[in-house]
């Protein structure tokens, strides 16, 4: 068996479990709470079969395990003890009960297993099929992973500080990271991902844009930014704020 096939194998068990889980809850938020942890499954399963122990595979493998388990966390912590997320919610009701089951095993589970396995960690299998060095790819990539970690982190724990204080209930977060974009941790998160396919262009990994590119797109114009903008579109404090502020990436606002 090759050692993508075996990754593929391993990821799957681990979404089997989650629909298992997630059917038993009758919560299906639970995909969203594995998301990052199933790349760091995968990011080791691989490394060790693979016996990438080069340079840009090891640091990668460190890369995706900081954004994972940390990701993991954040989300457990964020979602635990809560209800299914609206969005799941609302799928439901589309589905219909008698299809509930089918349409979250392809339309939720396994869609996000796609995602994870063939667009997303596409620059991390190069890398890890490589075993190559450091060079000025690692090093530039790096960099840029590490300016995208820290907006995510530090947008999250700002945004957490700020909901944590019951005087600012109603309000909206303007300062911080939030007063140069109203989403850094959905920047943050792209960035990483760009840092992430540099390092893997010393391994001849040009075509894997399409991973980066998938990832700015799916949270700039469909899975994070837009559902928060809706959710504050009747918010007048929050118009006000966008009417000055950068949507995405982070720029100085307007006077």
């Amino acid at each position: 068996m090759s050692a993508y096939m075996s990754v593929v194998g391993v990821v799957f068990l681990f979404y089997m479990l989650q629909f298992g889980y997630g059917q038993y809850t009758q919560n299906n938020s639970i995909v969203d709470i594995f998301w990052g942890l199933g790349f760091v499954i995968a990011v080791w399963f691989a490394l060790f079969y693979n016996h990438a122990f080069g340079l840009s595979s090891l640091l990668t493998t460190l890369l995706v395990t900081l954004w994972g388990i940390r990701l993991f966390y954040h989300i457990f912590k964020r979602n635990h003890g809560r209800p299914e997320d609206f969005r799941y919610v609302n799928f439901r009701k589309k589905w219909g009960h008698s299809w509930v089951k089918t349409k979250a095993f392809f339309q939720v589970y396994m869609l996000q297993m796609f995602m994870l396995l063939v667009i997303v960690s596409a620059p991390v299998n190069i890398i890890l099929n490589n075993h190559t060095g450091w060079s000025l790819y690692t090093i530039i990539g790096l960099l840029v992973w590490c300016l995208g970690y820290y907006f995510e982190v530090k947008a999250d724990q700002q945004l957490r500080r700020f909901k944590s204080d019951a005087s600012n209930k109603g309000k909206i977060l303007t300062t911080g990271l939030y007063k140069y974009s109203r989403h850094p941790n959905y920047f943050g998160e792209a960035t990483m991902w760009w840092g992430i396919y540099i390092i893997g262009l010393d391994s001849g990994g040009l075509w894997y844009i399409i991973s980066p590119l998938t990832i700015t797109v799916l949270l700039r114009y469909f899975s994070g930014v837009p559902l928060l903008e809706k959710h504050y579109e009747n918010n007048r404090a929050y118009q006000k704020y966008a009417e000055k502020t950068s949507i995405f990436i982070p720029w100085f606002p307007k006077k």
